[in-house]
């Protein structure tokens, strides 16, 4: 497998965590409804020597809800326990995004740790996978790492040259194919809805009367679907990176990536003139001027470092894309993209080129603890394709294409991936509004000015849907705001311990020029917030 292959799949987007709590007692799980599903019953053990004091635990719940007492799937959870019991107030469940991201991943990572410790050790913080990711009944498109990196890694990131359009559509078509068979049964009970349906049961399972929860990115719309199914189960619910839930359940999320990861890169590009020579791809003629000479270079041209790898336009526009996520990272990005426009506009020997990238996203790879090959890819189009109905013709496909490329360079690297979703069925039993529930304890809405795969107006929309909730503000650069901003933060943990909303309009300023000598002395966030997956088309 080369690393054209296994490097191109990157299409990126979000790994971002943080849990939610709220005010709320604890209760013993609830009676069984007359012919409603039976409440798992967690058998928590040790994760492993691995993982010392993380406790892990495996729930059965129904695999489609219109039999709750019919077949069933297993979800895979861990836990960090309250350390302070006396005055423990219940159990934070927290999702990273995608679709496709692991919750015990991110909980086991790190970052479970880290908001314990923040939330004063008063709460379990729980991190499950949704049906079909990772550790629960994983969907395995292919038999192997191989097949799926020898399906993605046969065609490029997107279509951007004569005549890649329909080869990439009737390609990425057969997706459903390889998906929909008779092995695997969760492959068609795996939208938001069901997982929503999934997290209450969790909820009752921990004994708690109504749901603490944070999401990230995709994580918003999981917390939006739960509040709008469930809104007098909420005891106070964070969503942070927070996608317009109209525009994702109608197929029209490419109205917001068309141009919010565009901005991203115009803020990158004007941080790095305002810093000077402190930023690697600085130069006096202007770096947005070097942005553009280096891209179309590399479009009409590709930078060929050896027999295995070649650095084509696709990769150059998804590797920006990514890089858009962390500012953390942005003074690596810039030494990277430097080089490249050194090899690119100087036709200078490009061998260690690969190299240097590699070493670039690996620091954005998400740690995966699943026995098979990683299932994040397949588990994105599982639940992506049960939810959205998107187009079935390639004509249409293509003049959405062309919308996409009108609103920026990045505007097909979003959109073409969709059509692995082109012969998928979408479920019946899939949510799609309203969204304007009032919930038993308000939404804190979480977003920030410059992110480039959940763009401001999502959260703006969703505060504006909900009935009762609350727009915080992040004036700076990322995917999420949890652990990036101290201000956001210590806002978020101050809510999920006593829900206490931040005041009205309340803005946070955005940190230092990530460029700057100082910023990169600012130690980050351990975790790492805000981070994509290596998997395609994901939020």
């Amino acid at each position: 497998m080369t690393a054209r292959d296994r490097i191109g799949r990157i299409l990126g987007v979000v790994l971002a965590a943080l849990a939610s709590l709220s005010l709320g007692g604890v209760m013993a799980p609830e009676a069984e409804a007359g012919g409603g599903p039976p409440v798992p019953v967690l058998n928590w053990q040790p994760c492993g020597a691995d993982f010392p004091g993380k406790l892990c635990a495996t729930a059965t719940v129904p695999l489609d809800y219109d039999s709750p007492r019919g077949r069933t799937t297993q979800l895979a959870l861990a836990k960090v326990p309250a350390s302070d019991t006396a005055r423990r107030i219940g159990s934070v469940f927290i999702n990273p995004g995608g679709p496709g991201g692991s919750g015990v991943d991110l909980l086991l990572s790190g970052f479970g740790d880290l908001l314990a410790g923040n939330l004063d050790g008063r709460f379990d913080i729980v991190g499950f996978d949704p049906r079909g990711v990772a550790g629960s009944d994983p969907l395995h498109c292919f038999d192997s790492a191989e097949e799926f990196d020898e399906f993605f890694g046969s065609q490029p990131v997107f279509p951007y040259q004569r005549g890649q359009e329909r080869p990439f559509f009737q390609h990425y078509r057969q997706l459903a194919q390889e998906c929909l068979d008779d092995r695997q049964s969760v492959a068609r009970h795996m939208s938001t809805a069901d997982v929503a349906r999934d997290l209450d049961l969790l909820r009752r399972a921990v004994g708690d009367a109504k749901l603490s929860y944070l999401g990230f990115s995709y994580g918003s719309y999981l917390g939006n679907t739960y509040a709008n199914l469930f809104p007098h189960r909420v005891r106070a619910l964070v969503i942070d990176g927070v996608l317009d839930p109209r525009l994702w359940s109608s197929g029209w999320q490419i109205k917001s990536d068309r141009v919010a990861t565009q901005e991203v890169i115009e803020e990158f590009l004007r941080l790095c003139d305002a810093a000077g020579p402190q930023c690697a791809f600085f130069t006096a003629g202007g770096s947005a001027a070097r942005w553009d000479a280096l891209t179309a270079d590399i479009r009409r041209e590709p930078l060929v470092v050896n027999a295995e790898f070649t650095y084509t336009y696709d990769l150059l526009i998804a590797d920006a894309a990514v890089v858009m996520y962390a500012p953390e990272i942005w003074s690596d990005s810039a030494a990277f993209i430097d080089q490249v426009a050194d090899l690119a506009l100087a036709d200078q020997p490009a061998t260690a080129l690969a190299t240097l990238r590699q070493r670039l996203l690996q620091r954005l790879a998400a740690p995966q603890q699943e026995a098979d090959y990683p299932n994040s890819g397949d588990a994105y189009y599982g639940n992506q394709c049960a939810d959205t109905e998107y187009p079935r013709r390639f004509s249409t496909y293509r003049a959405i294409g062309a919308y996409a490329e009108r609103g920026s360079q990045v505007g097909p690297y979003w959109w073409w991936p969709n059509a692995g979703c082109a012969d998928w069925p979408t479920a019946p039993d899939r949510y799609v509004g309203p969204w304007t529930a009032r919930t038993s304890a308000p939404v804190l809405v979480v977003g920030n000015f410059f992110d480039p795969a959940t763009d401001y107006a999502g959260a703006r929309a969703s505060d504006q849907l909900l009935r009762n909730s609350r727009l915080l503000t992040y004036a700076g650069w990322g995917h999420t705001a949890y652990g990036r901003s101290a201000c956001t933060t210590e806002h978020i943990d101050r809510y999920l311990l006593t829900g206490a909303l931040p005041p009205r309009g309340t803005i946070c300023p955005a940190n230092q020029n990530p460029f700057t000598a100082a910023a990169a002395q600012r130690s980050a966030p351990t975790p790492l917030i805000g981070l994509p997956t290596l998997k395609r088309g994901s939020h």
